[in-house]
C-alpha cells in the first residue's frame, strides 16, 4: 500500500466531511426548509443552507468546531496493512489539523493543555470491525462537541420495554432543545452493555439520511420516533417548527436480562462525514 497516496486522501476526506454535509443530509434541509412556515423557522434554515453554499464553494469548513476526528473502520480478515492504516490515520489527522486547518480539539483531561494536532491519548477515536474480505472501508465523522454534549446513557429498567424507550429518546430530545443545534440527526443505540449501546449510537449515525434500517421492525420504530420527534416542534435551532429532527437511526445488541441500556447520541445539522475504500491492491476510493 502506498503510504504517501492513502494519507494524502484521507486528508482530503477530512476536508470534504468537514467542510460539507452528505448530500442526503443537505436535500432533507431544503425539504425542511420548503416545509416550514414560521419564518424564525426559514431564517434559520436559510442560515443554514448558506454555510453549506459557502463551504463548499470556498473549501472552508461550515462550522468553527470541526470536532473529534472520529473514525469507524471496517477491516477485512485478509486485509494486509492494519498496522501501517492506524499509523496513517494519526499522520493524516496531523496533517489536516495544519493545512485545512481544524481547530485544535485534542485536551489532556487532567493537565488542561491542548495537544494542538488534534491528537493525543486514544485520540483519534478509531473504531475497529472486522468482517470478511481484504479490503478496508474507513467512514470518517468529525463529532461536534455541541451535540455530543447532548449524549445520554439511560441504564433502563427491563421491564419498561419499547414503551420506556420511546419515553427516553422523546424525553431528552424535548429536553435537549436548541442545543444541540436541530435539525439534528439521532442516533440510537440499544441493549449490548453501557459502552456497547453508545458506540452502537454513534455507529447509527454512519447510514445516509433517509435510509431505513435493514430489519422493517426497527424501520417502523425508526419512522415512529422520527414523526413524534418532529410533533415536538423545537425547531430548527429551537425557535420551533416543523422540523426538530432530519432522521432516527437505531442500532441495536442482544442484552443481559438484568440490563437494558439506552442511547441517545444526536448529530447536529452539520452531519460531516467522508468514506475511503482501500482495496487489496492498495488502491484508494473516495466512495462518499
Amino acid at each position: 500500500m502506498n503510504k504517501g497516496e492513502l494519507e494524502e486522501n484521507l486528508v482530503e476526506g477530512i476536508r470534504k466531511a468537514v467542510t460539507s454535509v452528505t448530500e442526503e443530509t443537505e436535500d432533507a434541509l431544503r425539504e425542511a426548509k420548503d416545509r416550514e412556515e414560521k419564518e424564525g423557522a426559514q431564517v434559520q434554515l436559510d442560515a443554514i443552507l448558506e454555510n453549506i453554499d459557502v463551504g463548499k464553494s470556498e473549501k472552508r469548513p461550515i462550522c468553527q468546531d470541526t470536532g473529534t476526528q472520529t473514525f469507524f473502520i471496517e477491516v477485512g480478515e485478509d486485509f494486509k496493512w492494519i498496522g501501517q492504516l492506524k499509523r496513517t490515520v494519526d499522520e493524516s489527522v496531523k496533517r489536516a489539523t495544519e493545512t485545512i486547518p481544524l481547530r485544535p480539539n485534542a485536551i489532556d483531561p487532567i493537565s488542561d493543555e491542548n495537544s494542538g494536532d488534534n491528537t493525543g491519548r486514544f485520540i483519534p477515536s478509531i473504531h475497529w470491525d472486522i468482517v470478511k474480505g481484504d479490503e478496508a472501508i474507513i467512514n470518517i465523522i468529525p463529532k461536534g462537541g455541541g451535540s455530543e454534549n447532548m449524549s445520554r446513557l439511560e441504564m433502563m429498567t427491563p421491564g419498561r420495554g419499547l414503551k420506556g424507550v420511546k419515553e427516553i429518546v422523546l424525553d431528552q430530545i424535548a429536553e435537549m432543545a436548541g442545543k444541540p443545534c436541530p435539525p439534528t440527526i439521532v442516533g440510537i443505540g440499544l441493549g449490548g452493555g453501557a459502552d456497547l449501546a453508545m458506540e452502537l449510537a454513534k455507529k447509527a449515525l454512519l447510514r445516509p439520511v433517509g435510509e431505513r434500517h435493514a430489519e422493517g421492525r426497527i424501520a417502523e420504530l425508526e419512522e415512529e420516533l422520527l414523526e413524534k420527534a418532529n410533533e415536538l416542534g423545537v425547531g430548527p435551532m429551537g425557535v420551533g417548527g416543523k422540523t426538530t429532527v432530519l432522521d432516527v437511526k437505531i442500532e441495536y445488541a442482544h442484552r443481559h436480562p438484568a440490563s437494558y441500556p439506552v442511547a441517545v447520541l444526536p448529530q447536529c445539522w452539520a452531519n460531516r462525514q467522508a468514506k475511503l475504500k482501500v482495496s487489496s491492491n492498495g488502491e484508494v476510493e473516495v466512495v462518499r
